[in-house]
């Protein structure tokens, strides 16, 4: 087959739309060897994550005014080249489809990763739920199928879209190999002495914003001696964060990263003694998986999708707000040997691994 992608956020996005974008590329060229994989990028790429293999190809602007308008050329003009490559399948990857591509030969399909600023409009500009709701909206009807990252967001679209449930798949998400690579005590040692980190640690990773829900850990291990390490980019809610460790003295307990590389990252997802996930919502989670599969016990939130992406031996929040709850679960994962729940959780990960994944998209392309 050949198989065309909106590759903006492989280029552009160092994170869960990122993320996803390059994994399943990556694992579609890798089983797949034999597709023609046309990655659709509108400007000159800031992000050099991806692992190239001869099957794919960057295809971006070429006439100047596509240049001067990437955007426009991505919504619209991208038309010409999907229809002159004579393309099998489109796959939207971050809840967008070309306008009129319903019109042309070429089979698409879009992935919807979340509908958040539908269910949680507070954290979103008016205009930004205006936007995405059109975009995500149209996709859905245009498209010959669906792919909901999660059960969860599958209800979501039948419930906001009134899309059929027929036209919806659910494909999970998996993560780098990276992460499932097992790192020696001396390279765990390295990134902890050059990062001073402590021996032992709870880690949270993701934007530092409200959704995410960082803020309550920090308030949680208040009057503890564990140590938190936070890893994702900043936004001005962080500065609440800030403040109160600030206030409380907790400077020495609590550390900011942000910038790290993968193979740091993984490798510090095993140095962890505990993992939190206390987000008020997602569509599915990857860091999550991320810790399972390197076998960090899991906290995280009992309601939405969470669930689904950290199984039946994780350790779970019945109200993510409550600092109270909270610290109690994060003393008792910290206190007891964990061993036999860390080996569960890692077998109930398989499901999310490349070859799973390759096979359902791979099947689901064929079907369309």
């Amino acid at each position: 087959m050949r198989i065309g992608y909106d590759a903006k956020r492989v280029f552009h996005n160092a994170t869960g739309l990122g993320n996803y974008s390059r994994d399943l590329i990556r694992i579609m060229s890798a089983y797949y060897p034999d597709n023609q994989y046309f990655l659709f990028n509108p400007k000159p790429p800031v992000i050099d994550r991806l692992e190239w293999s001869g099957n794919m190809q960057m295809l971006m602007p070429r006439s100047f005014m596509d240049k001067k308008l990437p955007s426009l050329w991505r919504a619209k003009g991208v038309m010409k080249d999907i229809n002159n490559l004579q393309l099998d399948i489109y796959h939207g990857l971050s809840g967008e489809l070309p306008l009129g591509i319903e019109n042309s030969k070429v089979k698409s399909i879009v992935t919807i990763h979340d509908l958040i600023f539908l269910r949680y409009p507070h954290l979103y500009s008016y205009i930004d739920r205006k936007i995405y709701t059109r975009k995500f909206k149209k996709a859905c009807v245009v498209s010959d199928k669906i792919i909901a990252i999660s059960q969860q967001t599958k209800k979501d679209i039948i419930h906001f879209f009134g899309i059929e449930e027929s036209k919806i798949e659910v494909v999970y998400q998996g993560c780098h190999q990276v992460f499932k690579t097992l790192y020696l005590d001396n390279q765990i040692e390295s990134v902890r002495k050059k990062y001073n980190l402590p021996a032992e640690f709870v880690l949270n990773v993701g934007t530092i914003e409200e959704r995410k829900n960082a803020f309550t850990i920090v308030k949680a291990l208040k009057g503890t001696e564990i140590p938190l390490v936070l890893v994702g980019r900043k936004t001005s809610y962080a500065q609440q964060i800030v403040h109160f460790i600030e206030n409380n003295h907790m400077e020495s307990q609590v550390h900011f990263l942000e910038g790290l590389d993968l193979k740091e990252l993984a490798i510090l997802y095993q140095a962890a003694k505990v993992f939190i996930y206390p987000s008020i919502f997602e569509g599915f989670g990857i860091p999550i998986i991320e810790a399972l599969f390197s076998r960090t016990p899991v906290i995280t939130n009992s309601k939405g999708v969470f669930p689904e992406a950290a199984g039946p031996y994780s350790t779970y929040l019945d109200d993510v707000m409550d600092e109270n709850e909270m610290r109690e679960k994060i003393l008792d994962v910290w206190s007891r040997d964990m061993s036999e729940e860390i080996e569960k959780s890692f077998s109930f990960a398989r499901q999310f691994s490349d070859i799973e994944i390759a096979q359902k998209l791979h099947q689901l392309y064929e079907n369309v």
